[in-house]
């Protein structure tokens, strides 16, 4: 398990898309003020302002794009994992945390090549189906977190973490 305690010095990269899933990753907010942490979303007109709720520079934006329009998302996402390796080189992060979906991916994979620490919390929206994001990234994650015990059946090496909310 991983010492709660840590430095300020720890990076902390926190990212998710935008939606059900960055409302539970910003549940994490208190952990903002104790690390040195950047938040990255998808920029879309619902979170557009978040940037002016926060300090210069802490909220960075990858494109949003929707696997229903396939043919531009192919280009989004093509453009995001460019953008992920950018902000990657840019904080330097010691952790990735993500609430998932499809934007985290990228950076998920990033920190794993670069031996740095990823923790994935599957979304609470999904009481018995594992996501595809999840299922991509459970088996390079440090710590997986579940938030309903059933889905340890899907991912027996899941830690039951209870609701974030």
């Amino acid at each position: 398990m991983y010492n709660m305690h840590m430095p300020k010095e720890i990076s902390i990269v926190f990212i998710s898309s935008t939606g059900g899933h960055l409302s539970e990753l910003l549940q994490l907010a208190p952990l903002f003020q104790k690390y040195t942490a950047h938040l990255i979303t998808e920029q879309t007109p619902s979170n557009q302002d978040m940037a002016s709720q926060y300090p210069q520079g802490f909220v960075q934006y990858l494109r949003y794009g929707t696997k229903a329009h396939l043919a531009s998302y192919v280009f989004v996402f093509a453009y995001n994992i460019l953008k992920s390796f950018y902000l990657f080189f840019k904080y330097k992060p010691d952790f990735v945390i993500t609430t998932g979906t499809h934007t985290a991916v990228p950076m998920c994979y990033i920190a794993h090549i670069f031996h740095k620490k990823v923790i994935w919390i599957e979304t609470m929206a999904n009481a018995q189906t594992a996501t595809k994001a999840g299922q991509l990234v459970y088996p390079i994650a440090d710590l997986f977190v579940v938030q309903w015990e059933e889905m340890k059946k899907l991912y027996p090496k899941a830690v039951y973490g209870g609701w974030i909310f």
